[in-house]
């Protein structure tokens, strides 16, 4: 057995124990956790096959971001787990036979479908000066173009379809309003108003004010 069969089986386990504790664990901080565990294990097969960009795309996007953000909602939110667990035992024996059925479905895609080993050979080791982050751009932006943009534009209009469903806006508020600042000339934002001057006098500035002699006499 080489190194590279030994370390895959290694992650393979681990994926695999992983994945089980993130389904059979009580505790939802504790799953999310081992769900970071299994996202590792992941990463570490993709680069045994050189996809290392989709490797460092998996840590850096779900483990990086995704799990954290999931584990502040799993930890602000009160979730009533006893409520949760309510009728597990009466739909226990339909979820086993349903996992039995895909897990079956499964192995005989990939062992007898177009999925075999036969129909896919193992790919040719690449050299040193290979770059899987190269040819992944090529590839997306050549073969698959159109699908690439595609998706992008699906992306920003759902993001902005949230915004504005969600978004309400305050009451009495200033705004900028973009097509009457266009619109502002010299005709209907200056005004000149003629206004001629006039010089007020007060009522005592002809008159001295007493000396101190004076007032004392």
């Amino acid at each position: 057995m080489t190194f590279q069969l030994i370390v895959f089986y290694s992650f393979a386990a681990w994926l695999i124990f992983s994945a089980l504790m993130v389904i059979t664990s009580k505790n939802s901080v504790k799953a999310a956790l081992f769900l970071v565990l299994t996202f590792a294990s992941a990463a570490a097969i993709w680069l045994l096959l050189e996809a290392e960009f989709l490797a460092l795309s998996l840590i850096v996007v779900y483990v990086g971001a995704v799990m954290v953000l999931l584990l502040f909602v799993v930890m602000m939110l009160d979730i009533d787990y006893a409520a949760l667990r309510q009728g597990f035992v009466n739909k226990l024996p339909i979820a086993i036979v349903t996992s039995l059925a895909f897990f079956g479905l499964l192995y005989y895609f990939i062992t007898h479908g177009e999925f075999g080993p036969q129909n896919y050979a193992n790919p040719a080791p690449k050299g040193a000066d290979y770059s899987n982050i190269k040819e992944l751009g090529r590839i997306l932006y050549t073969d698959y173009f159109i699908a690439f943009e595609t998706a992008a534009v699906i992306l920003l209009v759902a993001i902005i379809a949230a915004i504005a469903l969600t978004f309400r806006g305050r009451k009495h508020r200033k705004a900028q309003v973009i097509s009457k600042q266009l619109e502002a000339n010299k005709k209907n934002r200056l005004k000149i108003v003629s206004m001629e001057a006039s010089i007020e006098e007060t009522e005592n500035s002809g008159e001295q004010e007493p000396s101190t002699a004076e007032e004392k006499s």
